[in-house]
């Protein structure tokens, strides 16, 4: 279709995109109204029918090959390298939690990792006295610098290096492919998070070789909340050991003392709600089959480029995410405004719908390939009506008052 056709098709298949400006993908993209209506369908019909039919095993089974095949084709991976989790943070202590860890030994993470994929890590020390040491990843996008601060920070008994694919607070693109490398060549391991870049920029898991790639549903592949996947390379072998497992990681589900799978399968050891199973596999699907990954992957970050950069020519805006190294997160500051407060006016001025990165004190916005050049001028003259402004001399907002007589 031609471009201007084919998004606004896609928009009226995201109704959330009609309520503002959305850009907070990073947090939870727009569900497909397709997506909603197979995860509606499937909760009603546990209603009507119940969930003990004896049927209904055998269909939950299905619809998770389904997604565990959708995965894989975002992933450009193997459907058997593909395990099904609860989101990232869970598909990352998997990965954590894999090997034998001993006292003294040492994780490597960077200064640039979610908060909660940092509470995984310092588990690890109070449980197992393991080392976790920080590279410094460079600000300004420098990928010899950060490759170095990884390099450098290897030291010792390094079993494991921990990673973002895309830093959540600067919207950086680390250089993983070469931090990968550079574990490997000490015998480490690499885990990858790739909560920001799955769905959102090219990805090849073959390519970039890391052992364990997590990733979530619901942001840019646009699915529902409590699901997503963890790649586990097929090299590993017994390498590697789920530290839980449960029925469906059984080559033999009808025999308890059956060896596990030898596929990402053994790591998955809870069940799933259906519906979600369901909608993850269907927004994946959609994605991939009906608007297309190529197009995604181009479209998204060249809005944020464009974003980035009008941002940037903006007095009294300072843009925090490197330009050279970029996907489609821009964070950035607005000269004496704190990031919580220009959220606020930012939603209730230009119905942007945003978050701010505490960390940071600054504003991040998610550039979607569902987002128009409309809406990205749209919020930049936004920015610049606070930006010439402090909290005190902003003009007050015109109020509509309806029902009083």
């Amino acid at each position: 279709m031609p471009e201007e056709e084919k998004l606004a098709a896609v928009r009226a298949l995201l109704p959330a995109t009609g309520a503002g400006i959305y850009l907070n993908t990073g947090t939870a993209g727009p569900l497909p109204s397709e997506t909603a209506a197979a995860m509606r369908e499937l909760a009603e019909w546990e209603v009507r029918t119940g969930r003990a039919h004896p049927g209904y095993e055998a269909e939950t089974a299905s619809r998770a090959d389904a997604a565990r095949g959708t995965v894989a084709a975002v992933l450009h991976g193997d459907v058997d390298s593909v395990a099904l989790t609860h989101g990232t943070t869970h598909g990352l202590n998997i990965a954590l939690w894999s090997i034998d860890w001993q006292p003294g030994d040492r994780l490597v993470t960077s200064d640039l990792e979610y908060p909660g994929v940092m509470a995984a890590c310092r588990s690890l020390t109070d449980r197992r006295g393991v080392e976790v040491a920080i590279a410094g990843v460079d600000r300004t996008g420098d990928d010899d610098r950060t490759a170095e601060a990884f390099a450098r920070t290897m030291e010792g008994r390094t079993r494991m290096v921990l990673c973002s694919h895309v830093a959540w607070s600067t919207g950086a693109v680390l250089p993983v492919d070469r931090i990968v490398r550079a574990a490997h060549d000490r015998g480490a391991l690499a885990v990858i998070d790739g909560a920001q870049a799955a769905g959102a920029i090219p990805l090849d898991v073959s390519d970039l070789g890391p052992d364990f790639y997590a990733i979530p549903a619901q942001k840019w592949l646009l699915g529902p909340e409590g699901m997503g996947a963890l790649y586990v390379a097929p090299q590993l072998g017994d390498r590697v050991r789920p530290a839980f497992a449960g029925f469906d990681g059984l080559a033999d589900p009808a025999d308890p003392r059956s060896p596990l799978v030898g596929t990402a399968r053994r790591f998955e050891a809870n069940a799933f709600y259906a519906p979600s199973v369901a909608g993850m596999a269907r927004s994946c699907g959609w994605l991939a089959m009906y608007v297309g990954l190529n197009w995604i992957t181009e479209r998204g970050p060249a809005l944020a480029r464009a974003a980035a950069a009008a941002l940037g020519a903006i007095p009294g805006v300072e843009v925090v995410t490197p330009a050279a190294r970029m996907g489609t997160l821009v964070t950035f500051r607005i000269r004496g405004w704190p990031s919580g407060l220009a959220v606020s006016e930012l939603g209730a001025r230009a119905f942007a719908i945003t978050r701010h990165v505490g960390p940071l004190d600054a504003i991040r916005i998610s550039l979607g390939f569902f987002n128009t050049a409309a809406e990205v001028e749209r919020f930049c003259r936004a920015v610049a009506e606070l930006a010439g402004h402090t909290p005190e001399s902003l003009p007050a907002r015109r109020l509509l008052v309806l029902g009083q007589e």
